[in-house]
């Protein structure tokens, strides 16, 4: 096992402990505050994807979620051999960030796991779908494109999220992000209607995998972490 793997891993880790320590302290914080206005919150769920994205796109990527990476894997744009280590740095990285939230701001508003309002997973289930797969979209153009000449586009993943934190997020909690959602669920015991983020989501990045096959692009276009990745 390469020593690039390894550091692709610990990447996604630390990339991903950034996106959930900023989008769900955002979320503790605001209830402990009382609330924030939804327009704010989505600019910390901007940021909360923007910053993992700029510090470590050149070393991994920054992926960042779970079903990026199985979609990058399904429709051919990454080996599946690099799946185990991304999403162990995922994963490890998310609850990295929900226990700092915890440490710091302690066990308020389940630590800003994402929950269907009153239940309404008719609305939920299919919100989480279309909005991943915009997710998707968007890491799909940045996949074939790269960041290269046109670093603009690295906006557009967390132009998305942030959309949907204030399109969907009073409906669902906006997760998006299987890795997102299970580390304050579970860290704060809270299961109710789990099961919708863990099939809508992924089901949204497969649809788009499946259609969206990868296109051939100039190499030096694709930017630091877009381009030969097998190694």
């Amino acid at each position: 096992m390469s020593r690039a793997r390894w550091t692709r891993a610990a990447a996604e880790a630390a990339g991903t402990a950034l996106l959930v320590g900023i989008g769900t302290g955002t979320i503790v914080e605001a209830a402990r505050l009382g609330g924030i206005p939804l327009w704010l919150m989505a600019s910390a769920w901007f940021l909360a994807v923007l910053v993992p994205i700029v510090l470590f796109i050149r070393f991994s990527g920054a992926h960042l979620n779970p079903v990026v990476t199985l979609a990058l894997a399904v429709s051919g744009r990454i080996d599946w051999r690099e799946v185990p280590f991304y999403l162990l740095g995922q994963f490890s990285g998310a609850f990295l960030g929900s226990l700092c939230v915890l440490a710091a701001l302690g066990d308020v508003h389940h630590l800003g796991a994402t929950l269907p309002t009153q239940g309404n997973i008719l609305r939920a289930f299919p919100a989480e779908l279309a909005f991943t797969a915009a997710l998707v979209a968007a890491v799909f153009v940045l996949s074939d494109l790269g960041e290269g000449r046109a670093r603009w586009r690295i906006l557009l993943p967390p132009t998305v999220v942030a959309f949907a934190t204030y399109l969907i997020g009073p409906w669902t909690g906006s997760s998006l992000n299987p890795a997102r959602t299970l580390a304050p669920a579970i860290l704060s015991g809270t299961y109710i209607d789990l099961w919708v983020y863990l099939t809508a989501v992924p089901l949204g990045a497969f649809l788009v995998a499946v259609l969206w096959r990868p296109r051939s692009v100039d190499r030096l276009d694709r930017g630091p972490g877009r381009g030969d990745i097998s190694s």
